[in-house]
């Protein structure tokens, strides 16, 4: 190799640093803009709720769960067969509540979990 060689690679190894050195510098002020922005934004919004604006348990405390047994509600037939059933003739919930709560449980004798060794339905 001869010097003229030499002198371009030291050449284009220069250019290649000031490029990464420049390249640095616009990703570091990229993201220092980024978070300055972000601070900005921050004190436009309002201020977090005191605790005299949060929500509240009504006088009588809380709610609690109702259990009840429920049954399909079955969809209503038109009265003739060109009529078209629209969303409002449909009711809110696919279920209803059922006339009989007694809850059905497990039948002793039955089977019980799968692979439990039980004989099963007898």
């Amino acid at each position: 190799m001869n010097t003229a060689t030499y002198e371009v690679i030291a050449a284009s190894s220069a250019v290649n640093a000031i490029a990464a050195f420049v390249g640095g510098l616009v990703i570091a002020g990229a993201l220092v803009w980024a978070v300055r922005m972000g601070i900005s934004v921050r004190r436009e919004e309002l201020d977090p709720p005191t605790p005299e604006e949060q929500p509240k348990l009504p006088a009588e405390g809380a709610i609690h769960e109702i259990r009840e047994m429920r049954e399909p509600d079955e969809v209503p037939q038109a009265v003739d067969e060109s009529e078209r059933l629209m969303p409002y003739n449909l009711h809110a919930a696919g279920s209803k509540h059922a006339d009989d709560q007694h809850r059905k449980r497990w039948v002793p004798g039955s089977s019980g979990s799968f692979g439990s060794g039980g004989p099963g339905r007898t």
